[in-house]
């Protein structure tokens, strides 16, 4: 894609010559104020089918740009405007220009009055400190489930493991990313602990997004030997290692880095 404030392609939704990607269109001011006094509007959808609110479109273009931060698209210290990404998405700049916020509370990008956002620069030192914090919170608690789960529930767990497997053979690296952090989230919601969730995937996130420079890193190889580590994992935590369970996450957050 191209980079830059001028004419930055569209993250995660491919451009089409002579038509905006294909998100819903916001509706117009007037309709929505009319259909909230009751009022008939000729953009006004059947009763089934409510009108799209702005906070959709928002969350489409949320996730569209969280994928292009981890395919790549979005490069590190390369500066994007709202208006220009708008363009691309068949959007106005406003839920760009939200979704974007929302990133920089994340950490993923800053702001650069008068210009856009830039995507942060993150080196090796970031990652690694990240790979700590995750394995200090994981690492007991997947311990502690090792000794504690029956066995048919981390069973119920075989299909996400192998789902990573498939994402890793496509190379995709946004689609690993997914299948990644879907399978660590079933493994840590057996705690029962929605916030420890909800954290460990925060942080796991983070983790994803790319370094500087890092153009080669996580290849198709690098991807499915990670996958391979959930399968050992499940198999370690279906048989009640213990041991084995430490040694495996342990390798597993170093190779994080």
């Amino acid at each position: 894609m191209k980079q830059g404030v001028q004419g930055s392609a569209g993250p995660g939704i491919p451009a089409t010559r002579g038509r905006p990607a294909s998100v819903p269109a916001q509706p117009s001011a007037a309709d929505v104020n009319a259909a909230a006094r009751g009022e008939h509007t000729h953009g006004e959808q059947p009763a089934d089918r409510p009108l799209i609110q702005r906070a959709s479109v928002r969350g489409q273009i949320l996730d569209a740009l969280r994928t292009a931060l981890v395919s790549g698209e979005l490069k590190p210290g390369e500066v994007y405007s709202a208006p220009a990404l708008g363009d691309r998405f068949g959007v106005s700049a406003t839920p760009v220009r939200e979704a974007m916020q929302q990133l920089a509370l994340e950490g993923a990008v800053e702001v650069v009055p008068n210009r856009g956002f830039r995507v942060v620069e993150r080196d090796a030192r970031e990652l690694a400190e990240l790979a700590e914090v995750r394995s200090l919170i994981e690492m007991p608690v997947m311990l502690r489930l090792a000794r504690t789960v029956p066995v048919e529930r981390w069973a119920e767990l075989r299909p996400l493991a192998e789902a990573t497997v498939r994402a890793a053979s496509s190379g995709c690296r946004a689609t690993y990313a997914e299948a990644d952090r879907a399978f660590h989230r079933a493994v840590l919601g057996l705690a029962g602990n929605a916030q420890l969730v909800r954290i460990a995937d925060d942080l796991h996130r983070r983790a994803q997004w790319p370094l500087i420079g890092a153009a080669g890193r996580w290849g198709r190889a690098d991807l499915i030997a990670d996958a391979a580590e959930h399968t050992a994992l499940l198999d370690a935590l279906i048989a009640g290692n213990v041991d084995v369970v430490r040694a495996l996450v342990s390798e597993h957050f170093a190779g994080a880095t």
